[in-house]
């Protein structure tokens, strides 16, 4: 919850940030609480707000591509060595013949 670092870091009241960003209080509110989401404008006015700049920076990847990968293959050669047994029928009754039964019983 970025608003409430930014709460945290400008040692402003909830009320005072919302004043100085010329929002509700109630909205900054569910902004700390994460009851909402602000959107970039709205996030940018928090942060002027409190006195803070943001900025973007490249984000890492939250998988490791190429270690997903290797254990993918891995993973698709051991299924391809286990031993594979076709059966010529299906080892259950057939749903018609199971329905004709139940319907005879009755």
């Amino acid at each position: 919850m970025i608003a409430s670092e930014i709460l945290s870091r400008s040692r402003l009241s909830q009320a005072e940030l919302a004043r100085r960003a010329g929002m509700p209080r109630s909205v900054v509110n569910a902004y700390v609480r994460g009851k909402r989401e602000p959107g970039a404008d709205a996030l940018g006015r928090l942060a002027a707000a409190g006195g803070l700049e943001l900025t973007l920076s490249p984000r890492k990847p939250p998988v490791d591509v190429d270690r997903a990968s290797k254990i993918l293959v891995e993973v698709l050669e051991l299924a391809e060595a286990l031993p594979f047994r076709p059966r010529p029928e299906l080892r259950y009754p057939h749903l018609p013949d199971r329905v004709r039964e139940r319907r005879a019983g009755r």
